[in-house]
C-alpha cells in the first residue's frame, strides 16, 4: 500500500534533506520501525466488562456536557468521510462529540495547508505544520499550549509528563511550551536492513554471514557462481551511506550524519570519523572487486528490481515487506524464489533503533473548541481510543480471531485487508488521528519472513541507542540552514569519489577534513553541542 507518511519530525525538519529511503510521503509499511507484538491476545476480564469503552487511562466520558462538533483537518486516500462512518459514529457516541474530518490528499496537503494557516481560519485540529511554523504560531497564541492543561488530561500526562519527561525538552519551545501532541508506539521494531536470496546461497552452500569479513565471503564466492552478476545492489542512492552507518557506530535517521557518539557524549559528523573511512574502504574494495552493482548511487527502483529477480543481484537493503512482495512477483516463474531479512553488516554489527515517540505536529486552534479538542485526543490517546482507531469496534466491525488477530466479517471478500482498506471503510487508520496505535492491529500482523526478522534483531538486541531529539532557537536554526545542504552535498560528492576514483586513498582523505573545515563543519556541529549541553541540563 503507497500511503501514509511516517515522519518522524524533529526540529531540524526545515533543513534535513536527505531523509530515509522510503520516508516522506510513504506508507506506513515503509516509514516506520518499531515493536511488533502482533500475536498478543485481547484480556476479557470483569473489571473490562463493566467498562463497555474499555480503558480511557482516567479519562471520563462523555468529555462535553453538550453537543459539540469539532473540525479535524488532515492527510488521507479518503476524500469523503461522512457521518456514516464507523469511527466518526462511535466518537460522538462515546464523547459526545461530532467530528467533522476535512480531509486532503497527500500530495496536495500541504499546499491546502498554506492557505488554510494564512486565512487565519485554522480547523479545530490540524496537523502538518514544521515544527519551528507551528511554535511560531504557538508564541502568537494561534494554537494551545498542551501542557498547559496537563491536569485535565490524564493520558497525555501518564506518557508525556511522567513517562517520557523528554517529549516537552525535544517538541517544546525555549519556554517549555508544547504545541505538538505526540503519538506513541507507533513504530514497529524493524522495518529495514539486509536482504539475501536463500534460495541461492543454499543452492551453492553459503551460510548466512554473521559479520562483515563474511559478508565479504559470500559477495565473493556468488560473484564466482555467477562472474556476470554484481552480487550487492542498491535503489538507495546516497542514502546508502546513511543506512550502513548504524553498523559502524555513526547512525542516525534524521539528523545524519550529523550523530550523538554515546562514549564521549558530544555530537560528531558521521563524514569525517575515521568509522566513515573504514566503511568507505570496505565499499570500495566491493566495488572494484565487481561485488557491488556499479549503479550502485544512481539505480532506479525498476531497474533495481529487475536485478534482485532475475539473478543478477543476490543481496541488497530494502524495507521488510519487499521479502514478501518480490515473492509474490516472481513466484509464477521462479517458486523457489526466497529472500529472506539478514544479519547487519559493520563492527557494531547493529540497525536503527526507531522511536516510541513519533511527531506529526497534530495541534489545537486556541478558539472556544480548545479544552473538547484536548480531551478528545485525550481519549484517542488511551488504549480505549488507540483500539476505536485501529482495530474498530468489537462486534460491530470485528471479531477476534484464534491467533489473537482482528477479522472483519464485512471484508471477507477481499483478498487483504490493510490499515488502506480500514481507512476507507471505517475512517480508522487517519494519519495524526491515531494517537496510540493498538499492537494487536492487523498493521502489527508480521508474515513469516517479517517475524523472522523481528526476532532476528530483537533476540540478538542489535540496535544502536537513540540519539536525543534535541531543540534549536531560531537562531541556531538558521545557522544550521545556511550550513547543512552545502556540507551534505558536499559530503556525498566525497563519497562517491573515494569509492569509484581508484587514485582516492589516504591523501585524499586528510585534504577531505580539511575540505570541510573550511565550509564551516566546526561551527555547524556546535550548534548540536550547545544544544545538548540545554538538553542535559534542562529538568
Amino acid at each position: 500500500m503507497t500511503r501514509k507518511p511516517i515522519r518522524i519530525i524533529t526540529v531540524l525538519s526545515t533543513i534535513i534533506m536527505i531523509l530515509a529511503a522510503c520516508s516522506g510521503k510513504a506508507d506506513l509499511n515503509k516509514d516506520a520501525g518499531a515493536v511488533g507484538n502482533a500475536t498478543s491476545t485481547p484480556v476479557s476480564s470483569p473489571s473490562a466488562a463493566a467498562k463497555p469503552n474499555g480503558d480511557t487511562g482516567g479519562l471520563k466520558l462523555p468529555l462535553v456536557d453538550k453537543p459539540t462538533t469539532l473540525t479535524w483537518m488532515l492527510p488521507s486516500n479518503s476524500s469523503n468521510i461522512k457521518e456514516d462512518r464507523l469511527v466518526v459514529q462511535e466518537i460522538l457516541k462515546r464523547t459526545g462529540i461530532k467530528v467533522e474530518f476535512q480531509t486532503y490528499s497527500p500530495q496536495t496537503y500541504q499546499d491546502k495547508l498554506k492557505v488554510v494557516v494564512a486565512s487565519g481560519k485554522l480547523p479545530d485540529i490540524f496537523s502538518g505544520l514544521k515544527p519551528a511554523e507551528l511554535k511560531k504560531i504557538g508564541k502568537q497564541k494561534g494554537v494551545v499550549a498542551i501542557n498547559d492543561y496537563t491536569d485535565q488530561l490524564p493520558n497525555f500526562k501518564k506518557l508525556y509528563v511522567e513517562e517520557n519527561n523528554w517529549v516537552i525538552k525535544s517538541y517544546g519551545d525555549e519556554n517549555g511550551k508544547l504545541y505538538t501532541w505526540p503519538i506513541f508506539n507507533l513504530n514497529r521494531d524493524v522495518n529495514h536492513g539486509f536482504m539475501f536470496r536463500k534460495d541461492v546461497f543454499d543452492k551453492l552452500g553459503i551460510k548466512e554471514w554473521t559479520n562483515t569479513e563474511e559478508f565479504y565471503q559470500a559477495l565473493k564466492k556468488l560473484k564466482e557462481a555467477y562472474p556476470d552478476s554484481y552480487p550487492y545492489a542498491s535503489k538507495g542512492l546516497v542514502n546508502i551511506f546513511r543506512d550502513w552507518s548504524f553498523g559502524w557506530g555513526l547512525g542516525n535517521g534524521d539528523t545524519y550524519p550529523s550523530y550523538y557518539d554515546e562514549k564521549d557524549k558530544t555530537w560528531k559528523y558521521a563524514s569525517v570519523q575515521p568509522e566513515h573511512k573504514e566503511m568507505l574502504d570496505f565499499m570500495k574494495k566491493l566495488y572494484n572487486e565487481g561485488l557491488m552493482d556499479p549503479e550502485f548511487l544512481t539505480d532506479t527502483q525498476d531497474s533495481w528490481t529487475t536485478k534482485m529477480t532475475t539473478g543478477k543481484s543476490f543481496v541488497t537493503w530494502d524495507w521488510i515487506g519487499r521479502l514478501d512482495l518480490f515473492y509474490n512477483q516472481i513466484k509464477d516463474k521462479n517458486p523457489d524464489y526466497n529472500l529472506r531479512y539478514a544479519n547487519p553488516i559493520g563492527p557494531t554489527g547493529n540497525v536503527r533503533t526507531l522511536p516510541k515517540v513519533s511527531d506529526f505536529s497534530v495541534t489545537v486552534s486556541n478558539n472556544k473548541n480548545k479544552e473538547a479538542a484536548l480531551k478528545l485526543l485525550d481519549y484517542l490517546t488511551s488504549p480505549s481510543g488507540g483500539e476505536l482507531m485501529t482495530i474498530g469496534v468489537e462486534g460491530v466491525n470485528f471479531e477476534w480471531g484464534k491467533d489473537g488477530v482482528p477479522v472483519y466479517p464485512q471484508l471477507k471478500d477481499l483478498p487483504l485487508v490493510d490499515i488502506s482498506v480500514l481507512e476507507d471503510r471505517y475512517a480508522m487508520w487517519l494519519e495524526g488521528a491515531y494517537l496510540r496505535p493498538d499492537r494487536r492491529s492487523v498493521y502489527y500482523k508480521f508474515s513469516e519472513k517479517e517475524r523472522e526478522a523481528q526476532d532476528k534483531i530483537l533476540k540478538g538486541k542489535k540496535f544502536e541507542p537513540v540519539d536525543p531529539i534535541l531543540n534549536f532557537t531560531d537562531e541556531e536554526i538558521s545557522t544550521l540552514a545556511q550550513l547543512q545542504t552545502t556540507l551534505q552535498k558536499a559530503a556525498e560528492e566525497f563519497n562517491a569519489k573515494y569509492i569509484l576514483d581508484k587514485k582516492y586513498g589516504d591523501s585524499q582523505w586528510e585534504e577531505w577534513k580539511k575540505t570541510i573545515a573550511k565550509k564551516g563543519l566546526d561551527a555547524y556541529i556546535k550548534v548540536y553541542n550547545d544544544a545538548q549541553k540545554r538538553y542535559d541540563a534542562a529538568k
